[in-house]
């Protein structure tokens, strides 16, 4: 069960407020400040293991590193007396000098990351980077200034053992994996999985509309779940791709209009009804960007027909005016028949920011699933910056459209990571590559890290007590009975060593069973690859808003774990026979 900070300790149980109805009475203890409920065993996931003793009947839980972790039994002054006095008690203290004993080192000393020193990258990261193709062009170039080589899927490799090396696809998924010193053909592959989508509004292939009452407004499509009450009144910037003819090539070229430039106007509530919705995300959610009054001097069919730009058939001519030379502007475009054609979308513009009373919180929009994608390819830059003896293949893979079902080339359905396996597997064997690459499967191991649902303090009835994630503690392994997770008690048990290796606390989540679950990347991948799984991730608030939650210390939490897994994983699977 997840634990109450010291400053919110109570006398009473809170076991209450996860149910919906309520359910029957807890026996508790009031003989101390602290809730004590009968258990018959602790959460494996929120109890540290190091040193860990036999679990109490009783136990008080705070939300506190293990290493200040108050736990006692309700039985302790009856059961263990021989504690509490010496055989033989001298009349007053003695004035010993006892020899010193080896204090437990903070986490920061025992381990190489400090969770406090990845906050203000990751904001940085998540505000800078608004599109797809910005986070995965930053992540490119992150890896490069590690000694990442970039390949190719087109050429030939020429891999070699100690190598790092990352493959784009389309421009908006990416795989990154580095190849121990030690490998040799048929070893497994610590595998860390996300997608670096995020829920958004594209612009439709020809978004130019009509003016209306002077507005000019533009045409976009709902990307998953965008377009809802969160996009509302909100400052909307546009970015992403655009396809250039350059010196007789077509290159790609990033592009982020970062000042406030639609809007999505909401209906005063003093019209009523009609200001209640439902509504029409096709007529009723259309963003304004700009005002055009022509018609009141009598223009009224001529107003909205395109200008032309570039030429008649051009891509640009089918394109709203302005849009076309605010881009070409922003890319010092001077041809507006070069450009070829583009990818844009929406975006929040306001950036991340710290919250809360002592800047606890992360207030960001597009979290689900950035953060997590951006913490493993942190963790896998530490794991390899330095000389890797390794055996194994390190590998993050961060794909696109996990939020519209990865059903595409890029997505996580595709044929991305194994083909990527295979190829590493056949630039190392000799002979007999299909039976090494299934080898390498049943050696392998996929952390599929999406973010999960962090507990909401104001709906703490949808939630199970015992699964109910917290801020600032770590990650959340993520179960279902259904199999929309692919968490098992052979990859919690792994994970959980790995995690242990590192000093990083693990949380649970199940959703209930009146509920709907989400799904990841995980199954899909670890069915079609037969690879163990597990699903696991940092928690976050107001999934699928506009503008999300997270603890400010989550990211670095998030490369702790990561790096732990990249780290530890090879030692901890020869334990197992699984």
């Amino acid at each position: 069960m997840t634990k109450n900070h010291p400053n919110l300790r109570k006398t009473v149980s809170t076991a209450d407020l996860y149910s919906d109805p309520s359910p029957p009475p807890i026996r508790a203890s009031l003989s101390r400040n602290f809730t004590t409920v009968q258990r018959a065993r602790p959460n494996p996931f929120m109890t540290s293991r190091h040193g860990q003793q036999p679990a109490p009947s009783s136990r008080h839980s705070i939300a506190v590193p293990s290493h200040s972790l108050l736990d006692t039994d309700n039985d302790y002054f009856e059961t263990r007396p021989a504690l509490l006095k010496s055989p033989t008690p001298p009349p007053v203290p003695p004035k010993l000098k006892l020899p010193p004993v080896q204090a437990i080192p903070p986490r920061a000393e025992r381990v190489r990351v400090d969770p406090a020193k990845y906050t203000k990258p990751f904001l940085d990261y998540i505000s800078t980077n608004p599109t797809v193709f910005h986070a995965v062009d930053t992540v490119a170039k992150d890896l490069e200034a590690h000694g990442y080589t970039k390949l190719l899927e087109r050429d030939s490799w020429k891999l070699k053992k100690g190598g790092k090396y990352y493959v784009e696809r389309n421009g908006s998924s990416l795989i990154a994996f580095a190849v121990g010193a030690g490998y040799a053909p048929g070893n497994g592959a610590a595998i860390i999985a996300g997608h670096i989508d995020a829920l958004t509004a594209k612009l439709k292939p020809i978004p130019a509309l009509r003016t209306k009452a002077g507005y000019v407004q533009l045409g976009v499509a709902p990307y998953a779940g965008a377009l809802n009450s969160t996009w509302w009144d909100r400052d909307l910037g546009i970015g992403g791709r655009v396809l250039v003819k350059q010196g007789g090539k077509i290159v790609s070229k990033l592009v982020k209009l970062d000042w406030p430039i639609a809007r999505i106007p909401t209906l005063a509530p003093h019209f009523g009804a009609a200001s209640a919705g439902p509504f029409n995300k096709e007529t009723q959610m259309v963003p304004i960007i700009g005002l055009d009054n022509s018609d009141i001097s009598g223009a009224t069919e001529e107003n909205w027909k395109p200008a032309l730009l570039g030429g008649e058939g051009a891509f640009t001519s089918t394109q709203p005016e302005r849009l076309v030379k605010a881009i070409s502007s922003e890319l010092g475009i001077k041809d507006y028949s070069t450009i070829v054609n583009w990818e844009l979308e929406l975006f929040d513009i306001q950036p991340a920011q710290l919250g809360g009373l002592e800047k606890e919180f992360i207030f960001a929009g597009r979290i689900d699933d950035k953060v997590c994608s951006w913490a493993a390819i942190q963790a896998l830059l530490n794991s390899t910056d330095s000389d890797d003896s390794s055996g194994q293949i390190k590998i993050v893979g961060l794909f696109d459209d996990e939020e519209i079902g990865s059903q595409l080339r890029q997505g996580a359905r595709s044929n991305f990571l194994p083909t990527i396996i295979e190829r590493v597997v056949d630039s190392f064997a000799n002979s007999g590559v299909t039976s090494l690459v299934s080898r390498t499967y049943a050696n392998s191991f996929i952390v599929s890290s999406d973010v999960t649902h962090a507990v909401n303090p104001n709906f703490l009835n949808v939630y199970l007590e015992n699964h109910a994630p917290r801020l600032n503690l770590g990650l959340a392994i993520a179960a279902d009975s259904n199999g929309h997770m692919t968490t098992d008690s052979v990859s919690t048990a792994i994970l959980q060593k790995c995690a242990d290796k590192v000093g990083a606390k693990l949380q649970v989540f199940q959703i209930r069973n009146d509920s709907r679950s989400g799904g990841t990347v995980g199954p899909m991948l670890s069915s079609m690859t037969g690879i163990r799984a597990i699903d696991a991730g940092i928690p976050q608030l107001s999934m699928h808003s506009i503008r999300a939650t997270i603890g400010s210390l989550d990211p670095g939490l998030g490369v702790l774990a990561f790096q732990g897994f990249l780290d530890h994983f090879e030692t901890v699977d020869a334990e197992f026979a699984l």
